[in-house]
């Protein structure tokens, strides 16, 4: 029988260790922008929704007058209610709603809600990129960058 006491290896060794925290520490070199980048496109998408209440008065009032969109004064609703704490400003102006968000850590993210009127009475609602500005164009639901 041979005597000979194996070696066992009790532990990591440091290139081990440092091949693992090299792997974690690229993992959260790539993980934090991609994290940062969907919480501002969760508060722009925030922003956008909260408009809802204006596109419904818009819809409402296209439906019930048939021929014209309403001006600011015939909606007899502001065009900053319902919107997050996220928008800096939203205007209505012949249909159109424009929404410029803001604090999200983004500045010049701005989206344009264009209202159409289909036949059979139904009112579409299309968003678009009003800043026009491909670097922010990121930020915004898919469905409004136009791609």
């Amino acid at each position: 029988m041979n005597k000979m006491k194996r070696n066992m290896q009790q532990g990591f060794t440091l290139i081990e260790l440092m091949i693992v925290i090299a792997i974690v520490a690229i993992l959260v070199a790539l993980a934090v922008p991609a994290y940062q980048d969907y919480t501002i496109r969760a508060k722009v998408s925030e922003c956008i929704n909260g408009a809802a209440p204006l596109k419904l008065a818009v819809s409402e009032f296209r439906m019930t007058d048939g021929s014209s969109w309403p001006t600011s004064d015939e909606l007899g609703i502001d065009a900053t209610t319902g919107l997050s704490t996220f928008c800096l400003a939203s205007t209505y102006s012949g249909g159109t709603i424009t929404i410029n968000v803001g604090a999200v850590g983004a500045s010049g993210i701005i989206a344009k809600l264009t209202p159409t009127a289909l036949g059979s009475g139904t009112i579409t609602w299309e968003c678009t990129n009003g800043a026009e500005d491909a670097a922010n164009a990121k930020y915004l639901p898919s469905t409004c960058r136009g791609t």
